[in-house]
């Protein structure tokens, strides 16, 4: 990676930054409210941008943007290349933080080597593909054979852009998806994903005595649910839970649970309320807070776990069906499930639970299960479930997209391959990965794509930590440039 801080970065401003047309349209694009499921005015802004540089600008009946370039001049007769990246991104804040997504623009700024947002998340993810594929367009003077630029939506909350993409509008036959994660990495392969959702009704009663409190679990990094699952980052609700089930031990009553906020996200946070019959329950939740501060000391030193008495609330969940739910999800698998077997140090099957919600007596969970390899991804899928089916809540399996399988012998490899040593100097890293792309997904709309996976590199995606390196968006531009120009003619 590059290192890039200077004196003269101090007092920059993110559109002053090198290369300037690429954090130009970044920030551009970061004026656009643009949350997965609600991408209407990104879908317009896109439009109108392939409108106003006059080139083949459509949008299919799901809501990607498809614009297509012509050659430059001498480079008619290469390959036509598919350039994919996704238009939504993920909206996460702090409870704290007062901030409309709906109507504000991410506020980036410089901080040190880096771009970050204040207090959400920064929108890199994958906004700086997008911005990438904005300036290849929008530029008179870069080499490039015929670009089909692909602007899906929905990445984050299902690939429906991808499921949906029309059949037959596309020609290339080179997909380069913009969507990695670190600059001396190439992906040939990602996980496939699944979420399995749980639902049950509990009857509330009249409480009538008992001290009430709420509890608040906060200060975790997060992050992404794929990418950063190995890294052993607490998962909050599996913290608070562990605080509730030594409730059970003083009669615990719950009252209400809001954990996590994003079902491709490490949860950050959670709150609960809850009733107890004795005020000895403090001192055993000083004991057991501390015990869990101390085993996350390394990777989550900012974790705080917070407690206030509250008045005595008028309904809540039975102790019987308390110890239900709570036992439940002391039960449920969260982190890595399995390793893989054939790329050392690959994280193969995993899951993640990322909401856990009890509202008026409806308990309801949401977790997310990625694996490379599909039976695997089934099995997690349904040790999952069966967990909640045993208390016998509805259980939902939704949303199952398809892995990436890696072709080692992929010819666009080889060529960015050869390329990177060329550049830098050294051997990139290649790998799959156990995020979900949509690579799997446009192989089956348009199967027999050569595709590979590249981007600058990006920090604690889906979290209000995300930041990008602003070296690595240089070196990335420069490595995008060069391969365009180095398509091989058709066959």
């Amino acid at each position: 990676m590059a290192d890039c801080f200077r004196d003269d970065i101090k007092n920059m401003k993110v559109r002053d930054l090198t290369p300037n047309e690429v954090w130009n349209f970044f920030e551009d694009l970061n004026e656009v409210p643009r949350p997965s499921k609600k991408e209407e005015k990104v879908i317009e802004f896109m439009k109108n941008f392939g409108d106003s540089l006059q080139l083949s600008t459509y949008v299919d009946p799901a809501g990607n943007v498809i614009i297509k370039k012509p050659a430059t001049k001498g480079m008619e007769d290469k390959e036509t290349v598919i350039l994919q990246s996704h238009l939504d991104m993920v909206h996460q804040k702090n409870s704290s933080t007062n901030f409309d997504f709906s109507t504000q623009g991410i506020e980036s700024y410089i901080d040190g080597d880096w771009v970050t947002a204040k207090d959400t998340t920064l929108g890199a993810d994958n906004g700086m593909g997008v911005a990438s594929m904005m300036a290849l367009l929008a530029s008179e003077s870069i080499e490039h054979p015929a670009l089909e630029a692909l602007f899906t939506i929905d990445e984050e909350t299902g690939m429906t852009g991808a499921f949906e993409l029309e059949k037959g509008i596309l020609e290339g036959k080179i997909l380069l998806n913009l969507d990695t994660e670190d600059d001396d990495e190439y992906s040939i392969g990602c996980a496939g994903g699944i979420d399995t959702n749980s639902i049950k009704k509990y009857l509330q009663s009249e409480i009538t005595k008992g001290i009430a409190y709420e509890i608040i679990v906060k200060g975790l990094k997060g992050g992404h649910s794929g990418m950063d699952i190995h890294l052993e980052r607490g998962n909050a609700n599996k913290i608070m839970n562990r605080i509730l089930s030594e409730g059970l031990n003083f009669g615990l009553r719950l009252v209400k649970i809001d954990g996590g906020s994003l079902r491709n996200a490490i949860p950050r946070e959670s709150f609960a309320e809850i009733v107890v019959d004795s005020d000895l329950f403090l001192s055993k939740l000083d004991e057991l807070a501390a015990a869990i501060k101390n085993e996350y000391s390394v990777t989550e030193s900012d974790l705080t776990i917070e407690v206030a008495t509250k008045d005595l609330p008028t309904k809540g969940i039975n102790l019987t069906d308390s110890k239900e739910i709570v036992n439940s999800i002391h039960a449920v698998f969260n982190g890595v499930f399995k390793m893989s077997q054939t790329i050392p140090g690959l994280v193969e099957t995993s899951s993640s639970l990322a909401r856990v919600i009890l509202t008026e007596g409806v308990f309801s969970t949401q977790s997310l299960q990625r694996s490379s390899v599909e039976s695997s991804k089934m099995d997690v899928a349904k040790t999952i479930g069966s967990t909640f089916e045993n208390i016998g809540a509805e259980v939902e399996h939704t949303g199952s997209y398809p892995g990436w399988a890696p072709n080692p012998n992929s010819e666009i490899l080889k060529l960015m391959v050869s390329l990177y040593q060329e550049m830098f100097a050294e051997k990139p890293r290649v790998q799959a990965c156990h995020a979900g792309l949509e690579c799997g997904i446009l192989n089956e709309r348009y199967p027999g794509l050569d595709m590979i996976s590249f981007g600058p590199t990006i920090k604690n995606p889906h979290s209000p930590d995300e930041k990008v390196h602003i070296g690595s968006v240089e070196k990335f531009w420069g490595l995008l440039i060069e391969v365009l120009k180095r398509i091989p003619a058709k066959s």
